[in-house]
């Protein structure tokens, strides 16, 4: 049992107070105050903070049980128990719209009242602990989130030095340009780009965590999207791999957002090549419906280890299959942000050293 539990009685019959104060305190708990109306109610439970009050229904004045035990659960965070004689469909309807953590009728027999009472009482702990803990990892969210952001800052700085002293190099060794010179100036470009997407992804995330990105829809041209996009992995790739975009349905009246998208199928397409390491074909079929658009990226490369696929989605997760092959294990879980923030699905079919199919869902509306 809760030991030295307070509790509040609401009770217009005086005899019956009376037995039901009895009861308690014989059963261990300790009884802060009877109260016989609604108001009084509120006034009493806001003084003593009980831990629990045991609420009639019909009650003198102008709030009866059911708006007491409403107002004293909103302000005040304290569990309410229904205890009363009325069982009617209409005051049952009316009573679990409050939430209530027990309903008990009179005449009441001792061990339901007590079993009611610890059950309420335990709820309400193991709630307020949750509670807690999510405020907790709010606050820590939101704390990451800052970091993140200045850190991220604080690194942009230093590397657009670089780049920009990067380009300046290539300008000014123009006509003495050799081909080791060339080979390093592209390197330490291509590290400095590689380094602001890692801050880019890095950020989008704790953003998204954080509840800092907003869906911003917009009329898109679907298909031209896609086909640059296309065209742009397709150069990026080489001529070792083709990649085949298909479409079917219509588009014209398209709103998604593009920040959005672009990192749904740019990581799909280029986790596609890039874990086909042989080379090959890539499939990007579009399809839409009525209610959704449905992006499909398929590949023949090494597959994803079923024991990996219920990780996919977390933060710098790889799968044990990998080997060598560059990668910081933010890209899906990039995707999955990206979907869930524009209300959509994303699901996986695997199957290792035979291929991947990404499957996402977004809604038009």
């Amino acid at each position: 049992m809760i030991s030295n539990a307070k509790l509040l009685i609401v009770e217009d019959e005086e005899i019956v107070a009376f037995d039901i104060e009895t009861t308690l305190r014989t059963l261990g708990y300790d009884v802060v105050g009877i109260a016989t109306t609604g108001e009084e109610a509120i006034a009493t439970a806001t003084q003593t903070k009980p831990d629990l009050v045991l609420m009639d229904i019909r009650l003198p004045g102008k709030l009866d049980g059911v708006k007491a035990a409403e107002e004293i659960s909103q302000r005040l965070n304290i569990p309410v128990v229904y205890l009363t004689a009325h069982a009617d469909k209409s005051t049952l309807k009316r009573a679990k719209i409050t939430a209530p953590f027990g309903y008990i009728l009179k005449p009441f027999q001792e061990d339901e009242l007590q079993t009611t009472i610890e059950i309420a009482l335990s709820r309400h702990q193991s709630e307020e602990r949750l509670r807690l803990a999510l405020a907790k990892e709010k606050e820590l969210n939101q704390l990451k989130t800052q970091f993140i952001a200045i850190t991220s800052h604080e690194f942009r700085t230093p590397l657009t030095t670089i780049s920009s002293s990067n380009d300046l190099l290539e300008r000014y060794c123009r006509d003495t340009m050799d081909a080791k010179k060339e080979k390093h100036l592209r390197q330490i470009k291509l590290s400095v780009n590689q380094m602001i997407q890692l801050l880019d992804d890095v950020l989008l995330i704790g953003r998204a965590e954080s509840g800092k990105v907003e869906l911003q829809l917009i009329p898109i041209d679907l298909v031209k999207f896609c086909h640059n996009l296309v065209e742009e992995i397709q150069t990026n790739a080489g001529d070792k791999y083709q990649i085949i975009f298909t479409h079917q349905g219509e588009f014209t009246e398209t709103c998604l957002d593009i920040n959005l998208l672009r990192p749904i199928l740019s990581n799909l397409l280029a986790n596609a090549v890039k874990y086909s390491p042989q080379g090959g074909v890539v499939t990007f079929h579009l399809f839409s419906n009525d209610t959704t658009i449905t992006f499909q990226i398929k590949d023949s490369g090494i597959g994803i280890p079923p024991e990996a696929q219920k990780y996919l989605f977390e933060s710098f997760h790889r799968a044990s299959n990998v080997g060598k092959i560059k990668g910081t294990g933010l890209g899906l879980s990039i995707v999955k942000r990206c979907v869930d923030i524009h209300g959509g699905e994303i699901s996986v079919d695997s199957e290792v050293n035979v291929g991947t199919t990404f499957t996402v869902k977004l809604p038009l509306t």
